[in-house]
C-alpha cells in the first residue's frame, strides 16, 4: 500500500526548485527510501540510484572526480539510500554537485554522524528534511464512526511505522517490532565505535520506557546501569540523533519557583516503547493508558511542526509546588500551553495554566484529549 506523505510535496519543490543536495534524516524502515523512489518516479532524465548498505557502493563512492565521473556517466541525478555508510561522504557529494552539477538526493538513518561528515564541506548547497514514521493525518483511517479511544488505541500499543500501520495481525506487528529493536537498533549501535557496550543503551532504553511523562535523573540512571553519567549523557544523545527519543527540557524564564534543569523523554514510535517492556495489553488493562496517550500526543504535534516546514522548540513547564503543563511550544516569540488526558475529570482550564499565564501573558491554552484530538492532529495554531 502507498502511503502519502505529507512532506512529499515540500521536498519536491525544493528538488524542481534549483539543483540542490537534498538530504532527508529519519529514522530505519520510516519509509525513507519508498519516499525516494516516489520523488524520482516521474523525472524523464535518467538517474543513478546507490545503496550506502551496498559494499559495492562504499568502494566506488570516493572524493575523486574521474572516479565519480566514471561512475555517474551521462545520470541527471544521482540518490544515495543510507549515505552515513560511506566514507567521506560530505567530500563526495561536495564534487558531485560543485563540479558535476548535478543535484543529489541523500537519505540517513543516523542524523549526527551523517551531519558531522558532510555539513563542513556543503555549508550553503543543502536542503534538510526529517521524515518520521506517519503521523496520524497520513495514516489510512477506517471511515466508521467509533469511540475515538477505539480509534487512536492501536497507535499508543503499536506504534506508527509504515508496516505496523499497513499489517493487520496483531502478532505480526509485535513480531515486526521485536525484529525492528533487536536487528536494526542493535544493529546500528554497533557501528559505532566509542560504543563498547550497546547492551547498556538497550538498557537504558528499557528504564526510560518505565519513565515516560516523568523527570528523569541521569545520576539515578547512571546507578541503575553501572555506568558512568558521562556515559549515560552520550548515550542519550545518540538515541536523540538516531530518533528513538526526544528530550523535553524544562521551561523557564529564571523564575526561583520553576523547575528547568531536568529533562523528560518521550519515543519517537510507541511501538518500540511497548516492545522494549513486553507490554501490548488493551488500554483498558493499562495503569500507563495516560503516560502513553501525553507521549503520542506531544510527538504528534513534532511531525506536525515537521511536516509543515515550521519550527519550533518544545518544553515541559512544573513548579515546586507541582504545577505542572505537559508541553509549551515556543514558535516566533509565541507560546502554546498543551495539556494531554486521556480521561479528563473535565475540560476546564487547569489551575497549572491559571499560574503559567500570570507570569507568561498572550499565550494559548489547548487541552487535548481522545475526543478532540483529531482535530489537534489536524491544525493548531502555530
Amino acid at each position: 500500500m502507498l502511503i502519502d506523505r505529507t512532506i512529499f510535496q515540500q521536498i519536491k519543490k525544493a528538488l524542481q526548485s534549483e539543483p540542490k543536495i537534498i538530504i532527508i534524516y529519519g529514522p530505519r524502515q520510516a519509509g525513507k527510501t519508498t519516499l525516494l523512489n516516489q520523488l524520482v518516479e516521474n523525472i524523464k532524465q535518467p538517474f543513478l540510484a546507490l545503496s550506502g548498505d551496498n559494499l559495492q557502493v562504499q568502494k566506488a563512492i570516493q572524493p575523486d572526480y574521474n572516479l565519480l565521473k566514471n561512475v555517474i556517466g551521462d545520470k541527471k541525478l544521482v540518490t544515495i539510500d543510507e549515505a552515513q555508510h560511506i566514507e567521506n561522504i560530505g567530500l563526495s557529494l561536495k564534487i558531485i554537485y560543485d563540479q558535476l552539477h548535478l543535484p543529489i538526493l541523500v537519505t540517513g538513518s543516523f542524523s549526527f554522524d551523517l551531519a558531522n561528515k558532510i555539513n563542513e564541506p556543503l555549508t550553503g548547497r543543502t536542503s534538510t528534511f526529517h521524515l518520521y514514521p506517519l503521523s496520524f493525518t497520513e495514516s489510512p483511517q477506517d471511515q466508521l464512526e467509533m469511540d475515538p479511544k477505539l480509534k487512536i488505541e492501536p497507535y499508543l500499543r503499536f506504534g506508527s511505522y509504515p508496516k505496523v500501520i499497513t499489517t493487520t495481525d496483531t502478532d505480526l506487528k509485535r513480531k515486526y517490532l521485536d525484529e525492528l529493536v533487536n536487528n536494526y537498533l542493535y544493529h546500528d549501535l554497533l557501528e559505532f565505535r566509542s560504543i563498547r557496550k550497546p547492551k547498556k543503551i538497550v538498557d537504558l532504553l528499557s528504564l526510560l520506557a518505565l519513565q515516560i511523562g516523568s523527570e528523569v535523573s541521569i545520576n539515578e540512571l547512571s546507578s541503575n546501569l553501572d555506568i558512568e553519567r558521562s556515559s549515560v549523557e552520550k548515550y542519550l544523545d545518540i538515541l536523540e540523533k538516531m530518533f528513538v527519543i526526544v528530550n523535553l527540557r524544562g521551561f523557564s524564564r529564571n523564575l526561583r519557583k520553576e523547575i528547568y534543569k531536568t529533562s523528560k523523554y518521550y519515543f519517537v514510535d510507541l511501538g518500540v516503547r511497548n516492545v522494549l517492556i513486553q507490554n501490548f495489553n488493551s488500554m483498558n488493562l493499562r495503569s500507563d493508558a495516560g503516560a502513553l496517550f501525553e507521549n503520542f500526543c506531544i510527538i504528534e504535534r513534532i511531525k506536525f511542526i515537521n511536516n509543515n516546514q515550521k519550527y519550533a522548540n518544545y518544553y515541559f513547564w512544573r513548579t515546586y509546588n507541582q504545577k505542572e503543563i505537559d508541553l509549551i511550544e515556543e514558535s516566533e516569540s509565541k507560546l502554546n500551553a498543551f495539556e494531554f488526558k486521556w480521561s479528563p475529570r473535565n475540560e476546564k482550564i487547569s489551575s497549572a495554566y491559571n499560574e503559567f499565564e500570570k507570569v507568561y501573558k498572550n499565550t494559548t491554552y489547548n487541552l487535548i484529549t481522545p475526543t478532540s484530538f483529531k482535530s489537534f492532529s489536524i491544525k493548531v495554531e502555530i
